[in-house]
């Protein structure tokens, strides 16, 4: 496994100033696999995952494998997994495993060993966290992502309507819970922040969150990091909601699609195609 060389943070904003601010997923739910005439098991997930990484090589900022679907498969599907993320590292990818873990003491290290160490075969460029068993109990896997240079992903405000019972919670201080994740990636960043570059700590902010972030008290430019942003283009977020959601903060959005660039295979040439039209849609949307 090759150390990275460059922080995980001015690596992908270089990746997106000359590629776009968009990230595809990997997701090979058994309805794409169907469609795309593939079995559904570790064969047909290869073939899947494979392919798309050959149609996102050069087009986009980062690719983003969902790990549910490769586990739901058992070890055959890890080690597809695995494949992935090397032939991401090959293809010149960065890489943003979506793995949402979130634990405390040891057991958080060893989420952290697994994904963000050099010497794992599972290493990916940047994982997704989740903080509610507090922003503190991150701390294993942000450091060695710092020390690393690889990167994390927070999730703080995200689209689905049940997060906002925990999200929208505030604190006896009266802070809101999702101002405080913010404040915790504002100060992992403070180096990074200090020096004008782009954190490797970022979050999770849903694109369709509404007036959400200026209830509850975001400073999100402030975070210093990137934002990775579900529900862009596609799904219902254009220029009016990225100006309501994001504001001085939209140079940080990294945009992410899954299923709206997916549903162009099998065929490469047609996700390339997809892809290119998903980032200029994202690119007007936030410009």
């Amino acid at each position: 496994m090759a150390k990275r060389e460059k922080e995980f943070g001015v690596e992908l904003s270089q990746a997106m100033a000359e590629k776009g601010p968009l990230c595809v997923g990997i997701d090979p739910h058994p309805a794409l696999l169907e469609a795309w005439g593939l079995s559904d098991d570790a064969v047909g997930l290869r073939e899947f995952s494979l392919r798309v990484v050959e149609a996102m090589a050069g087009q986009v900022a980062a690719v983003k494998p969902q790990s549910a679907f490769f586990e739901r498969h058992g070890s055959k599907g890890i080690a597809v997994l695995e494949q992935t993320l090397e032939e991401l590292r090959q293809a010149g990818l960065l890489s943003i495993l979506d793995v949402k873990r979130g634990d405390i003491g040891s057991t958080m290290a060893g989420y952290a060993q697994a994904y963000l160490s050099d010497e794992s075969p599972l290493a990916a460029d940047a994982i997704t966290l989740s903080p509610y068993l507090g922003f503190g109990s991150l701390s294993a896997a942000i450091e060695l992502a710092q020390q690393n240079n690889r990167g994390v992903f927070v999730l703080d405000l995200t689209s689905n309507p049940e997060g906002a019972s925990v999200q929208h919670a505030r604190g006896a201080d009266g802070v809101a819970v999702a101002a405080t994740i913010c404040q915790g990636v504002a100060q992992a960043n403070k180096a990074a922040i200090d020096a004008g570059q782009l954190g490797s700590i970022g979050m999770v902010v849903g694109a369709t969150v509404g007036d959400a972030v200026a209830n509850l008290g975001l400073d999100l430019a402030a975070s210093g990091g990137p934002l990775l942003a579900p529900g862009v283009g596609a799904q219902g977020a254009g220029a009016p909601e990225l100006e309501q959601v994001f504001t001085n903060a939209r140079p940080q959005v990294l945009a992410s699609t899954s299923r709206g660039v997916l549903k162009a295979g099998p065929k490469v040439d047609d996700l390339r195609e997809a892809a290119k039209m998903a980032c200029e849609t994202v690119k007007n949307a936030l410009h």
